[in-house]
């Protein structure tokens, strides 16, 4: 994942000479919709992994999984597109903190999906990257675009 993320941003840093403000951001923001795409293929690959990953008492589990793999794929489409990339980091962001109960639930009941069957050792992984992928979001996307144009205030 983290590869997914910093890769494409890394290699456009050292090829490219003009490293105008736009350009970096941009990469960055297309990087990050990559990100996106890849978590999202995973809520319609592996549903029913990811619906173990929240507790019974949540209602259509299965429903929301493919709801929130739809939201990541719209997540992605906003990052690669200027005029929606604000509003899709901003979404990015917000969605990478609301999924996280969900990784901390699945770690504590061993989930047979990925590294959550460690059980909470995996946070000590999961945590931590996910801090990188939002000071990415923040740091890489939003902030270089609020200097350019200004932050919308929520």
């Amino acid at each position: 994942m983290t590869l997914i993320l910093v890769l494409p941003y890394l290699v456009c840093r050292a090829v490219l000479r003009d490293r105008r403000q736009e350009t970096l951001p941009a990469v960055a923001a297309a990087s990050t919709g990559l990100l996106f795409l890849f978590t999202a293929s995973g809520h319609f690959i592996q549903t029913g992994p990811m619906v173990q990953m929240l507790p019974s008492w949540v209602p259509a589990r299965e429903l929301l999984v493919y709801a929130t793999g739809v939201l990541e794929i719209a997540i992605a489409l906003a990052l690669f597109i200027p005029r929606s990339r604000q509003a899709g980091a901003w979404t990015a962001a917000a969605t990478l903190v609301a999924f996280f109960p969900a990784n901390v639930y699945a770690a504590l009941h061993h989930v047979p999906m990925g590294g959550h069957a460690w059980g909470p050792v995996y946070l000590l992984i999961r945590a931590p990257l996910q801090l990188l992928v939002l000071w990415w979001v923040w740091a890489m996307v939003l902030q270089p675009l609020c200097v350019r144009r200004g932050c919308v205030r929520w």
